[in-house]
């Protein structure tokens, strides 16, 4: 469970983007939509691998 104390004169909006920054780092809402359809072992495994390579090419751009 997230938990945010909103400090004193702190307004509702800026708690309300440290909710949403905090909610989305956990990766609640990306695991929920993973799990809407069945994916395959192999088909998930190609995805993380393309990620990877994806990754690695940006940061290998970034280096020179």
């Amino acid at each position: 469970m997230i938990i945010i104390n909103v400090k004193e004169n702190e307004s509702i909006e800026k708690a309300l983007k440290r909710f949403k920054k905090k909610f989305e780092r956990t990766g609640v809402l990306k695991e929920l939509r993973a799990r809407n359809f069945y994916e395959k072992p192999c088909t998930a495994r190609r995805q993380m691998r393309l990620k990877a390579a994806y990754k690695q090419k940006l940061y290998a751009q970034k280096n020179y």
